[in-house]
């Protein structure tokens, strides 16, 4: 009987709960009383009426700024301008959803929520870059930075200044923070955090690097090289010395100071290697002058020395570090490419003007000493390359278009035309060469050779197993070309064509002003058109025929320049006939 009064009554009892559940349940889509947003009590509103209520109440404080105190100033931003929208929609919605759920467990939740009452922070859409910014000028006014303790010279005595810890404001705190003020509709001013700041070097950590220092500037420093010695003072070790600036750095020798000195050292320690190099003598042997190594200044090696010196109280010596640099050409290479007598040598005379002279000996000097493999083509084109004034080439008589005009580089096909003959009788390959377009009486017959960059090139082959090393040999009135290395002993044969005339001189005829009509001057004689050729046989030392070359040259004709009156004659003067008057 008992317990089926119990159990009746526990039926009751959930009756009871089940009807309270499903009275206070109300309608789902109305936010439960008791719920507020950002501090505005919503309870009872549909979300809509909710979110039309807070807009209402952001837009009231859009134009009231947002203060900001951070230690004892205060600053004012704009809500606008930092970036932060408020979403009030889901706000409104997330309050609703606080007392949804089925019929009577909606109706208890909606009860908790008219006893106790719950707040809802709105999240936001928000503008990083935006927000920060507006941190990052906060920070600006405010900070006040550490500062790391430093070690210096007061003149030749290292001292440490100590550190200072500072204040700096905490930004990402603060970006919770302005958040959370712009969501809560706040009015009163948010207190930002600061944090302080410590130096990251401290003057203790600085103590081994000032004892180091104070013994590098103790004394003076010698550096050696062999008999040599260099004193670097205390005052000098202090530009070139580097001092710490954290605890975990050693002293070095390093920085402005330190390289201006080394680029001084070097200067006087460096020493270009010396290729070896071959003395022509008069009797045409030629010797090899032995090479030279170089020295460079091992800068790593030899600043480590001198830091070493200097951190010692009593050994205060440093020797130089230097790198021993190789010759590009040994005595033993020099010697094994076989120059050692003369192959051929020929020689050409010059005169005309200054221009013409100072052309011919620059671009000897820029042939000279030009050194041929075995089996490899010289080419003058490459061997002087551009002739232009950049490389100090003048103006002087030079022949363009078959006419004999002023140019750059006038003087130039002398020396071609004297290269050509010491390779002509020296017996080599000759792969390359052109005549002028006129003829020139003081160049042997059929034998000149002109160049004209880059077209027109002289060009032979080293075919003797032998390096050849060209020389030029330049005087006030002759240039001699020469040969050098193992002379093949090849015996060359030439046969010169006699120098035929192919044409009447062209005729130029020149109106002259100052001459009478019918009146005519020949100004230049002209020269007629020419040929030749040259037939070369070239036989080894067993008699063997090597080259059998004929070598054509035709020549243009100079023409013959008449000057041809046009001056108009002069009208004949009438004659008087005076009759004498006789008195009557």
């Amino acid at each position: 009987m008992l317990k089926r009064l119990a159990a009746a009554g526990v039926f009751l009892l959930g009756l009871v709960w089940l009807v309270v559940g499903i009275i206070y349940a109300g309608s789902a889509g109305i936010i439960p009383r008791g719920m507020q947003v950002a501090g505005v009590d919503v309870g009872g509103s549909t979300p809509a009426a909710a979110q039309r209520e807070l807009e209402r109440r952001a837009v009231a404080l859009s134009h009231v700024p947002l203060r900001l105190r951070i230690g004892d100033r205060v600053f004012t931003v704009r809500r606008s301008a930092t970036g932060v929208k408020p979403d009030w929609e889901a706000a409104a919605e997330a309050a609703r959803a606080h007392g949804a759920g089925f019929g009577p467990i909606r109706g208890f939740r909606r009860i908790y929520l008219r006893a106790f009452g719950s707040d809802i922070t709105p999240s936001a859409h928000v503008d990083r870059a935006r927000l920060e910014g507006v941190v990052s000028r906060l920070a600006a006014a405010v900070d006040h930075g550490h500062r790391d303790a430093t070690l210096r010279l007061r003149g030749l005595r290292p001292v440490v200044a100590p550190g200072r810890t500072g204040v700096v404001l905490d930004r990402r705190a603060a970006e919770r923070l302005i958040l959370s003020g712009i969501v809560s509709l706040r009015r009163e001013p948010l207190a930002l955090p600061t944090r302080s700041d410590p130096p990251k070097v401290s003057a203790a950590s600085l103590a081994r690097g000032r004892a180091q220092a104070v013994v590098a500037l103790s004394g003076p420093v010698r550096l050696i090289y062999g008999p040599t010695r260099y004193r670097v003072p205390r005052t000098r070790m202090a530009r070139i010395v580097d001092l710490p600036t954290t605890g975990n750095e050693p002293l070095r020798i390093a920085g402005p100071g330190a390289d201006a000195y080394f680029k001084r050292l070097q200067k006087a320690v460096n020493a270009p290697p010396k290729d070896a190099e071959f003395a022509v003598f008069s009797n045409g042997k030629v010797q090899v002058v032995p090479s030279r190594n170089g020295r460079t200044l091992d800068v790593p090696h030899t600043a480590e020395a001198l830091l070493a010196a200097a951190l010692s109280p009593t050994n205060r010596v440093a020797r130089i570090a230097v790198v021993t640099a190789a010759p590009k050409r040994t005595t033993a290479e020099a010697r094994a490419m076989g120059i050692g007598e003369t192959v051929s040598s020929y020689e050409t005379f010059y005169g005309g003007e200054a221009n013409r002279i100072h052309n011919v000996q620059l671009v000897s000097h820029l042939i000279d000493d030009t050194l041929i493999a075995p089996g490899r083509q010289f080419s003058f084109n490459d061997t002087t390359g551009e002739r232009n004034a950049d490389k100090g080439f003048l103006e002087a008589p030079v022949i363009i278009n078959g006419e004999l005009q002023t140019g750059l580089g006038g003087g130039v096909c002398q020396v071609s035309t004297t290269v050509f003959n010491a390779a002509y009788e020296a017996g080599l390959e000759i792969t390359a060469r052109t005549n002028h377009a006129l003829y020139i009486s003081h160049y042997p017959q059929g034998r000149d050779a002109t160049v004209n960059y880059p077209d027109t090139d002289l060009r032979f082959v080293n075919d003797t197993g032998h390096w050849l090393l060209l020389r030029t040999w330049v005087s006030s009135s002759s240039l001699t070309v020469a040969l050098y290395g193992t002379s093949p002993h090849r015996k060359v044969v030439s046969d010169t064509a006699p120098l035929r005339e192919t044409g009447a001189p062209p005729v130029k005829r020149v109106k002259d002003p100052t001459l009478l009509k019918g009146k005519t001057v020949i100004e230049e004689p002209g020269a007629p058109s020419r040929s030749t050729n040259v037939h070369r046989r070239v036989y080894s030392a067993d008699g063997t025929l090597l080259y059998d070359n004929v070598w054509y040259s035709s020549y243009r004709g100079e023409a013959k320049v008449i000057r041809v009156g046009t001056k108009p004659k002069p009208k004949p003067k009438p004659s008087v006939n005076q009759t004498a008057a006789r008195p009557d």
